[in-house]
């Protein structure tokens, strides 16, 4: 182990190893996280720059025919559920976390890949700054380097968070309708591809 980049990096390191030999065509997002998480200890804080770590969760009935998405409030579009780390180093317990609260579900499975933990996908995005009303800047403009994974539920009763407009199930098929944001299109393919 690199003690030098201490265990939860370390480990974040290998699991996009383990992403890569899956999707070696992704070489640069991973390369570009990789180098966010070797460059800065302190890569799962918010404050972190050029961007952050952040989590995110697939979340797909258990019938495999609908997938929970949230109309975000800041970003206003439907997206996944996910967010900041805020100093915790486990990602996946990261996306599990933000998908309870964010959808109000609790029993969710999170789904591996051969018995070894993989994410679905990885994503390099830009956040836009934010500001108040008094046109005084409240975040800069920065990166989410978000990590993704793979649950499954067989709840069915969701709840909205203060962080969103709505939460609700849609059908697989009516995905392509809602949006035409490329990550969440490849997400929608990925897990399709992953729950064969």
């Amino acid at each position: 182990m690199n003690l030098v980049l201490g265990m939860d990096r370390y480990y974040l390191l290998q699991m996009l190893d383990r992403y890569l030999e899956i999707y070696p065509s992704e070489q640069p997002v991973v390369a570009r996280i990789a180098a966010l998480v070797e460059g800065h200890a302190d890569c799962f804080e918010r404050t972190c720059r050029p961007g952050h770590i952040t989590g995110a969760a697939w979340v797909v009935s258990d019938d495999q025919r609908r997938v929970v998405l949230v109309h975000h409030r800041k970003l206003g579009r439907w997206l996944q559920p996910g967010g900041h780390a805020d100093g915790d180093g486990d990602v996946a317990g990261v996306a599990w976390k933000e998908a309870t609260e964010e959808t109000g579900l609790s029993h969710l499975t999170m789904i591996d890949t051969g018995g070894t933990l993989v994410p679905l996908d990885v994503d390099v995005h830009e956040i836009p700054p934010r500001y108040g009303e008094d046109g005084e800047l409240i975040e800069d403009a920065h990166e989410h380097h978000d990590i993704r994974f793979l649950f499954v539920t067989s709840e069915q009763t969701l709840a909205t968070s203060h962080e969103s407009y709505e939460v609700r199930w849609f059908d697989m098929a009516n995905v392509r309708q809602l949006t035409s944001e490329a990550s969440v299109l490849r997400l929608l393919d990925k897990a399709a591809a992953w729950l064969g």
